[in-house]
């Protein structure tokens, strides 16, 4: 099993409502229902230990199961779709591939 972590911050332009929105209503549910996720959240930075602002304002959080399942699930139709809806929201994404020790 593998954890993939999505550091971001929205792009110039884009509300936090419009997102948030986003994020709730499609994003969530569609990650969260692929075969190759057993468990996708979303985390809103609130600052930094001891004090400070968060380099980024998201983090995501995936449960992968099988990253060749994962490609596959990705290519589907709608997965593109929403992958296009982040990519217009999302400035510059990292995705970071973990696994545990």
């Amino acid at each position: 099993m593998a954890k993939i972590f999505v550091l971001f911050n929205l792009k110039p332009g884009v509300s936090v409502t419009d997102y948030e929105s986003f994020a709730r209503n499609t994003d969530l549910p569609i990650v969260n229902a692929l075969p190759s996720v057993d468990r996708f959240e979303i985390l809103k930075s609130e600052g930094l230990l001891g004090g400070g602002t968060s380099p980024y304002s998201y983090v995501e959080v995936i449960d992968v199961n099988s990253l060749e399942q994962l490609g596959k699930d990705v290519s589907t139709d709608t997965m593109q779709k929403v992958a296009a809806t982040f990519q217009s929201m999302a400035d510059n994404p990292l995705f970071i591939v973990a696994s545990k020790l």
